[in-house]
């Protein structure tokens, strides 16, 4: 019997494996993205938007991050107490010019009175000053470096983490970059028009809070100490932007006369008992700024001298692994004239104010260094020894992408590890929002008309205008200058709720109030205990009294 004759084995042709197939795909698109970010970055109509789409993408995601990482407390009392302030559009609110009332004023009308929009005002307004910190960086460098200056401003923590907190505070970095953007621009083009643009952009930061003074100086000593100073000087646009910024400030001028100068007395409140308390407050303002500033910087120096293998030359050589960045050659890239001005005016604010505090004895405070050190990264960016190659820009915008990301994956467990906590182990946030609407209900019941006014001290009546339906107007205890929303008598003829905290430090001056004003109210007691993530906060008390409306 014949076999059939048996066929050579053949060898399917082995396929290589998906994984590195795939991984070079998503290689190759990653660098055709990090080409176009680089190419944006440096074309004139397009750096435009890729600006404005990283600063976008910047607010939405910290947003969230926020909201997230803040979600087992109420919002603070600063952006409750704006949130007060725009409730009546004024000259001023008490401590403080009116510029961040009025914001919140114009943002709440549009967003509803939630935590999220909160985060959200705060975000916008640091969004702001990123653009306007992109645009003074357009009058010192080219368009790639002021990207890279962009970023880096981005990575800075008052841009994100510190920038939660809405108050005057932060909407100086709005106002301020403005001010530094049309102060550039008049000493570039010393029109008329240029004067009268910095000018208004000098009352629009004194209408923010007049701690922008330091600025207003620092950009006028780098006027008088700048090279170029008489070109400058014998234009019209220094002496008109005077005049300008004088006669926008009249109005508001003259309602700090009207209440008697209530702002200043209220800066008068904080006091120094002795000169070992200021070194302690300036060395903590010092060292605090400082430790902000070297997260943006050391991710700018990493990124400038990273290259392959970079790890063994930072190990072997740091010294080289950093001098690869620096060239002596010329460098077009950089306006010397303005740069300058950035070197000047960025050395003025960071040194004047500590020096200041120690040699008058001021209280200063850590928060006041927010809006002072924003030009830093482009005083940085703006040394013309320093290289920065096309490649740089994808890279530092690809790690404040990872560190977004990270941040928002990880925010719900990095809100539960950062809960303060008491003896027993329970959270020690109070819940002012159920406070509010416990009252708001009350006083429906009890009245049957809509709640007016709320009496308190700030931490307390503010979050109940922000948190209660009504939206009740606050009346501070104690506060001689007032804020102008509400007077005494306006609350009594209406009828009020006062509030007081027990276990606060405050709270006999509270009661003392009480007796005084609240005569005959209906009292009680409440108390409020938050629950997040199945953890139980502390059970707050609240002293609460009715004084119905008058007949």
């Amino acid at each position: 019997m014949n076999r059939p004759a048996l066929r050579p084995k053949t060898r399917r042709p082995t396929s290589p494996p998906a994984w590195p197939a795939r991984r070079r795909s998503l290689l190759s698109r990653a660098r055709r993205s990090a080409a176009r970010v680089a190419a944006w970055a440096s074309d004139p109509q397009l750096s435009f938007v890729l600006a404005v789409g990283f600063t976008i993408a910047h607010v939405v995601l910290w947003t969230a991050i926020l909201t997230q990482l803040k979600a087992a407390q109420d919002v603070h009392f600063d952006v409750s107490e704006a949130y007060a302030w725009g409730q009546k559009f004024l000259l001023g609110y008490g401590k403080h010019p009116p510029l961040s009332g009025w914001i919140a004023g114009v943002w709440f009308s549009f967003f509803p009175a939630a935590d999220w929009a909160a985060y959200a005002l705060a975000m916008t307004t640091v969004g702001i000053g990123m653009l306007a910190t992109w645009g003074i960086a357009l009058h010192v460098v080219d368009r790639r470096r002021a990207f890279f200056v962009l970023v880096m401003v981005a990575l800075y923590p008052i841009f994100n983490f510190k920038g939660f907190k809405y108050n005057a505070d932060l909407v100086q970095l709005i106002s301020l970059p403005l001010l530094v953007l049309a102060y550039l621009h008049a000493f570039e083009k010393r029109t008329i028009r240029s004067g009268v643009l910095l000018g208004l952009a000098g009352a629009l930061a004194l209408m923010s809070k007049y701690w922008v003074v330091t600025m207003i100086g620092a950009i006028g000593l780098a006027a008088l100490m700048h090279p170029k100073r008489m070109q400058f000087l014998r234009s019209p646009a220094p002496w008109l932007a005077i005049v300008t910024m004088v006669a926008a400030m009249i109005p508001h001028v003259q309602w700090v006369r009207s209440v008697d100068y209530a702002p200043f007395l209220y800066a008068g409140h904080y006091a120094i008992s002795s000169y070992w308390e200021s070194l302690q407050l300036v060395w903590g303002y010092v060292g605090h700024n400082v430790a902000l500033l070297l997260l943006p910087l050391a991710i700018a120096a990493a990124v400038l001298g990273w290259a392959p293998r970079w790890w063994t030359t930072a190990l072997r050589a740091p010294g080289a692994f950093f001098a690869r960045s620096w060239s002596l050659r010329g460098n077009p890239a950089v306006d010397r004239d303005q740069a300058l001005n950035i070197w000047l005016i960025q050395a003025i604010v960071a040194i004047g104010p500590p020096f200041g505090a120690l040699a008058f004895s001021i209280y200063i405070k850590t928060d006041w260094g927010i809006p002072l050190f924003f030009l830093l990264p482009l005083a940085v960016i703006a040394i013309p020894a320093l290289r920065v190659p096309r490649v740089a820009l994808p890279r530092i915008a690809g790690v404040w992408l990872v560190l977004s990301l990270l941040t928002l994956a990880f925010a719900p467990q990095i809100c539960v590890l950062s809960l303060p906590r008491d003896d027993k182990g329970n959270f020690t946030h109070v819940s002012y929002s159920q406070l509010a609407g416990q009252l708001t209900e009350i006083w429906h019941t009890r009245a049957y008309s809509r709640w007016s006014a709320v009496a308190g001290f700030i931490d307390t009546a503010d979050q109940m205008t922000f948190y209660s339906p009504d939206h009740p107007l606050p009346l501070t205890l104690y506060d001689e200058g007032g804020s102008g929303l509400l007077t005494l008598a306006e609350a009594q003829r209406d009828g009020f709720i006062g509030i007081c905290e027990a276990g606060t430090w405050n709270i006999d001056r509270c009661d003392a109030w009480m007796k005084e004003h609240a005569a005959g109210a209906e009292r009680m007691v409440l108390s409020t205990r938050r629950y997040f993530n199945g953890q139980a906060g502390v059970s707050t008390r609240f002293d609460v009294y009715l004084v119905p409306p008058k007949k």
